[in-house]
């Protein structure tokens, strides 16, 4: 069975065990400190960050995207269409996603390993704008939950509860739809709930 190193609290590793139990593809759970800089996990990944999927036959497979891709190859299409023009879309979707959570993870390293003297406050602020802007772009047109989902919905459910476990009450307010669209999607897909940041 793949391996797959993980963190509970990693927004691409949410995305990653969220697209394994919707593609049917099993895997093995092991969680890593990334800080901790284990041995299996550098040399699984020399950039020393997760998710990273570990095969059976010792390849490694690193950068949620690309193990989403592979899942989805796995699974013939379970979590991309298709169709050219929705696959895109998802894509697409998976990218934004990803990209909000690559700015608050910047946010929380920039808080987290330096004092508090050396914070880099217009930093945070424009990590922060960013964040905001695609936030308010999803929320004004917040993606369709159909019986079959893509990778880009669980991406957005899982940058959702990342941004709930580190900037709550941040991000929620005048985005009603987006706190409800999350709701939902736990409502509809209870088995991929458990794999939320947290």
């Amino acid at each position: 069975m793949p391996k797959l190193l993980y963190a509970s609290t990693s927004p691409y590793s949410s995305k990653v065990r969220m697209a394994a139990i919707y593609a049917g593809v099993a895997v093995d759970l092991v969680p890593v400190k990334t800080e901790d800089k284990p041995a299996e996990l550098i040399s699984a990944n020399p950039l020393g960050k997760i998710p990273v999927l570990v095969l059976e036959d010792g390849r490694t497979i690193h950068d949620s995207r690309a193990i989403t891709q592979h899942l989805n190859r796995l699974s013939k299409n379970a979590l991309f269409p298709r169709n050219p023009d929705r696959r895109l879309e998802a894509e697409v979707l998976e990218a934004l996603a990803d990209g909000i959570c690559d700015c608050a993870l910047s946010m929380v390293y920039e808080r987290r390993t330096r004092p508090e003297t050396f914070v880099y406050q217009p930093w945070l602020d424009r990590q922060w704008t960013k964040i905001t802007t695609a936030l308010d772009v999803i929320n004004a047109n917040p993606p369709k939950l159909p019986k079959k989902i893509t990778a880009g919905h669980m991406a957005l459910r899982a940058c959702l509860g990342y941004l709930a476990l580190r900037f709550s009450g941040q991000w929620e307010k005048g985005r009603s739809r987006l706190v409800r669209w999350a709701a939902r999607f736990d409502e509809k897909f209870p088995e991929l709930k458990g794999c939320v940041p947290g």
